[in-house]
């Protein structure tokens, strides 16, 4: 075994024009989202790569024109060996204006050790080294007791749907790698979700009507729902300011969590008192924080303030948290994701990349989100692991380091023959 992995690691380094020229058909389909709904093309193109890799496929809609692209090569004794499941997003970040980028963004540009391009780093060059990796093991005989599944999906970019929707199928696996833009560090992650706080007056009153709301005698019990919403405001920065001092986490910057007040949406026209105000929050959240009970402490701080306030107490705020997609709902979640120190498959990761790279990778926390929290959230441990640095996702003339990708591409495959010909736990003798 050990032979065949080496032999194939050593098909890495003398058909890197292979790899990358993986890369650049990916790269050359544009997935930009938003706007989104582009992913046909590319996502067959990726199954077709994997069905003559040894794969059972499945190509699923989530939007339309947006597909899933799901997939297992099984292993001789998959009940008994482990499972991996991988992960990886076909989406790209938008791509301004073009004129600001040395190169197509759509061209892939190899240059002085790098690779250019829009979604070299975030995660084209990942989804394809996986690819890439896959052929290999296929090719070299190399076989795997356990299970091995790759998921391709969608939405990641837009805070869209794609891997939960794999999840919520019910796809499982003993430990999960997403493939995202981490510059080969082992990472966990924090949490994200938006939400809506309303203020709804049950009455519209003109213009002429406020001095009757507001002077000693006026008689009528109404109020601006913008006025009262900036006194949700203030009982936000106070909640945000109790997170810093009352809670950390290891790997984040103290004051982490936040609270940002985004977007506000109020009243109807000048010559009315604004009767409705929606408040858009963007919600940072810790590793060891789930996005209910998050929400749910906001809730409770809000509902308290409103009590302090004779109009806001009959009137209280509402709440919409999250969503399924960006585009579609304004709203979106990505689960925190912890990490287990002592795991397995992050101890195994780890001595595959240090017998490569030569050195121990860096373990630690993301300071982005990634889908890796919806497969951490169905139960299965997951390690965020990719190329590329985060500095160059979304950045103009984007662009991943030619030797971290084919290191990458080496790592993987060797890990996983390690993982899917390790016994289950419970078939393994005393």
């Amino acid at each position: 075994m050990d032979t065949l992995i080496a032999r194939a690691q050593q098909q890495v380094e003398e058909r890197q024009d292979e790899l990358f020229a993986l890369v650049a058909k990916l790269v050359a389909l544009p997935t930009v989202s938003p706007p989104a709904r582009n992913t046909l093309e590319a996502q067959q193109f990726l199954e077709r790569q994997l069905q003559a890799s040894g794969f059972e496929t499945e190509l699923w809609e989530v939007y339309p024109g947006d597909p899933n692209v799901t997939a297992v090569k099984r292993g001789t004794q998959g009940d008994k060996y482990r499972s991996l499941l991988l992960n990886g997003h076909m989406d790209v970040a938008e791509v301004g204006d073009t004129r600001e980028w040395q190169n197509d963004p759509f061209t892939l540009t190899l240059k002085n050790g790098r690779a250019y391009g829009r979604g070299t780093a975030d995660m084209k060059g990942g989804l394809a080294a996986l690819l890439f990796a896959a052929k290999l093991l296929e090719e070299s005989g190399i076989q795997l007791k356990g299970h091995l599944l790759l998921h391709s999906v969608i939405g990641e970019e837009a805070g869209e749907a794609g891997t939960r929707a794999c999840m919520e199928r019910g796809y499982n696996a003993d430990l999960a790698v997403v493939a995202d833009t981490s510059g080969l560090a082992i990472q966990g992650q924090g949490g994200v979700i938006t939400g809506w706080v309303t203020v709804q007056s049950p009455m519209t009153y003109h213009d002429g009507m406020r001095s009757r709301m507001i002077h000693a005698g006026g008689g009528i019990q109404g109020a601006s729902a913008i006025e009262k919403m900036a006194k949700l405001i203030a009982g936000l920065q106070e909640l945000e300011r109790h997170w810093a001092v009352t809670k950390s986490y290891s790997g984040f910057p103290a004051g982490s969590n936040t609270i940002n007040p985004a977007v506000i949406e109020g009243g109807r026209h000048a010559a009315f008192i604004a009767d409705r105000c929606a408040l858009w929050i963007t919600v940072h959240f810790y590793p060891n924080e789930d996005y209910e009970s998050v929400t749910a402490e906001i809730e409770e701080h809000l509902l308290g303030v409103a009590q302090g306030d004779p109009w806001l107490r009959n009137h209280p705020p509402t709440f919409l948290w999250g969503g399924r997609s960006m585009i579609e709902e304004r709203g979106e979640i990505f689960p925190s994701l912890e990490l287990d120190l002592d795991g397995e498959g992050l101890i195994g990761l780890a001595d595959i990349h240090r017998q490569v790279r030569g050195t121990a990778p860096s373990v630690g926390m993301s300071p982005s989100v990634t889908d890796a929290g919806w497969i951490g959230r169905r139960g299965i441990p997951t390690l965020i692991y990719g190329p590329g640095e985060l500095a160059q996702a979304h950045a103009v003339d984007e662009s991943v380091d030619m030797r971290e990708l084919v290191d990458y591409t080496k790592i993987m495959i060797a890990f996983i023959a390690d993982w899917c010909n390790r016994m289950k736990p419970e078939f393994i003798e005393d």
